[in-house]
């Protein structure tokens, strides 16, 4: 017994639970319960009011071992659980395994093993890293960055249509504000507003994107030497996505897959087409900036999906609504691929 008093006074003073010896001490003055089952299997239960015994009536072995959590045994010994509740609603577990020479002793995330099998007592004191609590609502940021391109008639537009893009130096950027509320055990609603910047960067340089009265007009500049000409523009964005997480769902963190899918809805706040280009003769870079809001549309809507494992996260958007005005030609749809960070 000196090993169990020893080991319960180390637990007692890490976790500055002063109440603990009180229950422990008033076991005794409790009705207590014992079941044997098996070649050595015992079980206590010690009740101290009417309505616990009513409640232990309704109860099976494996709902009891449920909620206290219980490992199973790998070894011989005895195995002593202590429920501890505080006034303020708390709850913790007490274990203590007794297998001969040797006592352990764990509680929340401490565990203490006292061997006595030598001639000294040797005492080894163990903490596992403070697991955090996953919160039922939350707020935070993130940004997107991905690389845009567009659909047409259900294909991206070929090298030999003037509005090509290039994959590289069409970026898509994101900033977002975003609100997470917790439905269930690793399924979460989440929902914010985000500002978005669209660049598509023509796959041929020399083509200059500019708006005339009735349409959207893809000029080859002939009489200069172009090497940069992009159309790009910025929205704000609400948007909502209901995510799975299936590590959270089993109980392993973040070792797990994360998926995620859910609608936006945009507005756009600028536009605006970016010509650089050489004069054929020789001179320094010059840049021709054209306002492109008379031929993109005003507003997006479309669906966004997240797929992620431990730290990285990747995302697509599909916007369902043309690019450029929807009276005006081409008909493109935006689509980008990128990574949440």
């Amino acid at each position: 017994m000196k090993k169990y008093f020893t080991a319960l006074f180390f637990m007692i003073l890490i976790q500055q639970v002063f109440g603990i010896q009180d229950q422990q001490n008033n076991l005794a003055k409790n009705d207590s319960i014992i079941v044997e089952f098996g070649k050595s299997g015992k079980l206590v239960v010690v009740i101290d009011n009417p309505e616990d015994f009513e409640r232990l009536k309704q109860m099976n072995i494996n709902q009891i071992i449920q909620e206290l959590n219980l490992p199973s045994p790998e070894k011989n010994g005895v195995q002593t659980v202590v429920e501890i509740n505080y006034k303020d609603g708390k709850r913790e577990i007490l274990r203590i395994y007794e297998d001969g020479a040797e006592t352990e002793v764990s509680f929340g995330r401490y565990r203490l093993i006292v061997d006595e099998s030598g001639s000294k007592t040797k005492v080894k004191m163990e903490s596992s890293a403070k697991e955090k609590k996953d919160p039922s609502f939350r707020t935070y940021f993130s940004g997107d960055l991905g690389i845009n391109n567009y659909f047409e008639d259900g294909g991206i537009p070929g090298p030999g249509a003037p509005y090509a893009v290039k994959g590289w130096g069409s970026w898509n950027v994101g900033l977002n504000w975003m609100a997470s509320q917790k439905l269930d055990e690793g399924l979460y609603w989440d929902f914010g507003l985000g500002v978005q910047w669209y660049n598509f960067k023509f796959e041929n340089s020399k083509i200059q994107a500019l708006a005339t009265e009735n349409d959207v007009e893809f000029i080859d500049r002939t009489d200069v030497n172009g090497f940069k000409s992009k159309v790009s523009a910025s929205y704000l964005t609400v948007l909502t996505m209901l995510k799975y997480d299936f590590g959270k769902k089993n109980g392993n963190g973040r070792e797990g897959l994360r998926v995620g899918l859910g609608p936006y809805a945009g507005y756009r706040l600028g536009g605006r087409s970016k010509f650089v280009y050489r004069e054929l003769g020789g001179s320094g870079r010059r840049k021709e900036k054209e306002s492109a809001g008379t031929y993109l549309s005003n507003f997006r809507y479309g669906l966004r999906g997240e797929v992620g494992f431990r730290s990285i996260t990747f995302f697509t958007t599909y916007d369902f609504n043309p690019f450029f005005h929807k009276d005006l030609q081409p008909s493109v749809s935006p689509i980008v691929f990128g990574i949440v960070f």
